[in-house]
């Protein structure tokens, strides 16, 4: 079992602060999570109604899908998958070995959407690496 360092748990202050951030920043949005390629859950701002290790290996599973069919069609170089259901979007940007997954509702601005979430994707993978590069306390 992994120890939690000062380190991991302030880079997992950041993401929390990143998703809030990306929550109330874009009208319609629900939630979000942060989940590892292999759909282990890495931290989430999700309604009491989702299930965030559920969704995490859901969302790495479409992650994983979505890769494999890029990488069967171009060679490679998968960035992004949006589900479009009735209720809303789902959304899932790949970002270094982990894979922010954005909720919302129907009524999201998909364009304003994607120009929020990439950046944050980067960011959050960012924090990520940084935190398993630091030394061990």
């Amino acid at each position: 079992m992994e120890t939690i360092t000062p380190t991991m748990a302030a880079a997992n202050d950041a993401v929390q602060t990143e998703l809030r951030r990306l929550c109330a920043g874009i009208p319609h949005v629900t939630g979000a999570l942060v989940a590892s390629g292999d759909g282990l859950l890495i931290t989430h701002v999700l309604p009491p109604s989702i299930e965030p290790t559920g969704m995490a290996a859901l969302a790495a599973s479409q992650l994983a899908l979505s890769f494999r069919i890029v990488t069967t069609a171009y060679g490679g170089g998968f960035h992004e998958v949006v589900v479009h259901g009735s209720g809303g979007y789902v959304a899932i940007y790949a970002a270094d070995g982990t894979a922010l997954t954005v909720l919302t509702a129907a009524g999201v601005n998909v364009g304003r959407l994607h120009l929020e979430a990439r950046p944050a994707a980067r960011a959050i993978a960012d924090l990520l690496a940084a935190a398993t590069k630091s030394p061990r306390a």
